[in-house]
């Protein structure tokens, strides 16, 4: 066992978990510290359906304890991150909205996900593989190191065979746990802040046809295992007999019916029910950590049900914290069984891999948040970085500098970052006003700090290129910035003395301010300068007249330059326009 100090960073949940883990670690394994042995390999676990897309729910399923095994690799110790695909669950419905799918997918409702075809032109063989690979290239993008387990291998091969016949065998005490609840007399119903995820029910289902399916039961008995039809591959199948001593099972098809009979110790075509196979898993893997989400945490539910069933199979309950939900600002509520929610690799389009890490690492498993697909994600980089700051001269508090860590780098290393992190929302602003010019971009980012000019655009990657994916993908068309072609004469016109002489100050001061931060300056300073006050002069010494005169000024030049009482930030576009044409459009 390796003799690795604590973390210093126990402010947060993440060490926590981490001491919680490695202290059962240890006491699964006593007699590893004295006598020298070997460290046992620490299990968590995951576990993700590909039913449809995997959503930004569905990672916090994964990050959570990945975090944790993170922390406990910082430690040295050996750490095994399963993610167990769950691809033999039986094909419920058919998404909307999902590209490449119509309503003929209906008919494979009861396969398991590995025998329906993947959408229309998809280069994977089947659903569960299709959506697989997209989740499994966003979390190489996120850092994530993980074994996964494709579930409809484990039970085609035969590797759960022993624990199939086991829960056959030990069916009469499976059932005597799952009864308990069955007969309790279920609670009124409260009114629930949020609906229950519809994907989370996906997972929980396994290969029943519905979420508090754990078996067949009927005159033959319990049964908790159900087969995939010989004929039609579907679920929708009875048990009808079952001998122990030769393991002969019959069945029936209620869909094409079918029926037959086979040796369970050589067949390899059907699953446990979820409410089985889950603790059975946990015992087989020797998992210690796996969260699951607020579905799973109820009375009654597949974890505390889990918990009393995994001792049949010479298994413990692994700690489970549970996972609140997460949204997506501006979106109503994600749930993979419909089309268009978004996925990790639809946030990854829009920020870097740090930003998403810190999302999930810096709020408590139990904490809901939300990521941000709006103007939020301006707010979200401007935090971000700050925070980069504040660690960079030690001003950070301990949690914050814990969650940063987490963001920026694994035990394997840190992550790819950009070169030079120039602020988001301005990235967003010149790719909104360039669209797409690179050379433009180039030129507009270099007058931001002239003194240190950009020699690459490339050093601006990849936070410039996830602000233009953003302002391309996010940002609807009415909302975009077209800068006008010819002055608003009219507009000019119609100004008073006051309005004409705020636009000189303005146009005298463009070529000594043209830099972001002289450009900031300028355009704060004309409205303090036409009352009277210094440029430099700071909110406390002015008037609270001042902002409205401000506003007023900044709207005047937002309606000359883009038709607009609103825009990108001024500095960032009088940059983009350049100075001839700021001139041209204010009349000079």
């Amino acid at each position: 066992m390796p003799i690795v100090a604590q973390s210093t960073e126990t402010t947060d949940w993440v060490s926590r978990f981490a001491d919680e883990v490695i202290e059962e670690s240890e006491r699964r394994a006593p007699g590893a510290k004295t006598s020298g042995a070997a460290a046992p390999v620490v299990v968590v676990a995951s576990g993700l359906s590909p039913s449809g897309p995997i959503h930004l729910g569905n990672l916090r399923e994964v990050m959570t304890p990945h975090l944790v095994a993170d922390e406990i690799r910082r430690r040295g110790y050996q750490v095994r991150h399963l993610i167990s695909w769950d691809d033999y669950d039986r094909y419920r419905k058919v998404p909307a909205g999902v590209p490449g799918v119509d309503e003929t997918w209906a008919e494979h409702i009861g396969k398991p996900l590995t025998s329906v075809p993947a959408p229309k032109g998809s280069p994977y063989p089947n659903w569960a593989e299709h959506f697989k690979a997209a989740m499994v290239e966003s979390l190489a993008e996120l850092g994530v190191e993980f074994d996964g387990i494709s579930q409809t291998e484990q039970y085609t091969s035969g590797v759960y065979r022993e624990q199939i016949l086991h829960a056959m065998k030990h069916r009469g005490d499976i059932d005597a746990i799952l009864a308990q609840y069955r007969t309790k007399k279920a609670p009124a119903k409260k009114q629930q802040q949020k609906p229950v995820d519809e994907a989370e029910l996906e997972a929980a289902e396994g290969s029943g046809a519905a979420a508090e399916d754990d078996g067949s039961s009927g005159s033959a008995g319990y049964f908790p295992y159900k087969p995939y039809c010989g004929n039609c591959e579907k679920d929708l199948t009875t048990v009808t007999s079952y001998d122990d001593d030769s393991t002969e099972l019959t069945y029936s098809c209620t869909s094409c019916g079918f029926s037959e009979t086979v040796r369970l110790n050589e067949f390899n075509r059907g699953k446990l029910v979820w409410k089985v196979d889950w603790p059975m898993r946990w015992a087989y893997e020797g998992v210690i950590f796996e969260p699951s989400g607020v579905d799973h945490s109820s009375p009654g539910s597949s974890f505390q049900v889990g918990g009393q069933i995994v001792g049949i199979f010479g298994g413990e309950q692994p700690i489970g914290p549970m996972y609140a939900f997460v949204g997506i600002s501006g979106m109503a509520k994600m749930s993979s069984s419909k089309g268009g929610v978004p996925t990790p690799a639809d946030a990854l389009k829009i920020m870097e891999p740090q930003l998403l890490r810190w999302l999930y690492a810096r709020r408590r498993p139990n904490q809901s948040f939300k990521v941000a697909f709006d103007q939020e994600i301006q707010r979200l980089y401007d935090e971000w970085d700050r925070l980069e700051a504040k660690v960079a001269d030690g001003t950070a508090l301990p949690a914050d500098v814990a969650a940063h860590s987490r963001a920026v780098r694994t035990a394997s290393g840190e992550l790819p970052r950009t070169p030079r992190p120039l602020p988001y929302r301005t990235l967003a602003s010149v790719a909104d006003i360039t669209a797409g010019h690179e050379d433009q971009a180039l030129r507009i980012l270099s007058d931001l700090d002239p003194a240190n000019p950009l020699a690459s655009l490339d050093e601006a990657r990849p936070r410039y290129d996830k602000a233009e994916a953003w302002i391309n993908t996010h940002v609807p068309a009415d909302q975009r910035t077209i800068v006008r072609d010819e002055p608003d004469t009219e507009l000019l016109k119609s100004l008073d003395e006051q309005g004409r002489e705020s636009l000189r100050l303005l146009l005298d001061g463009l070529a000594d301010n043209w830099s972001l931060d002289g450009l900031t300056h300028l355009v704060y300073g004309v409205p303090k300068v036409q009352a009277g006050f210094s440029a430099d002069a700071t909110p406390k010494e002015l008037p609270a007249e001042i902002k409205t005169a401000q506003r007023s000024f900044f709207a005047l030049l937002y309606q000359l330059l883009v038709s607009r009482d609103t825009g990108p930030r001024l500095p960032t576009l009088l940059l983009a326009v350049g100075q001839d044409r700021v001139r041209h459009l204010l009349g000079a």
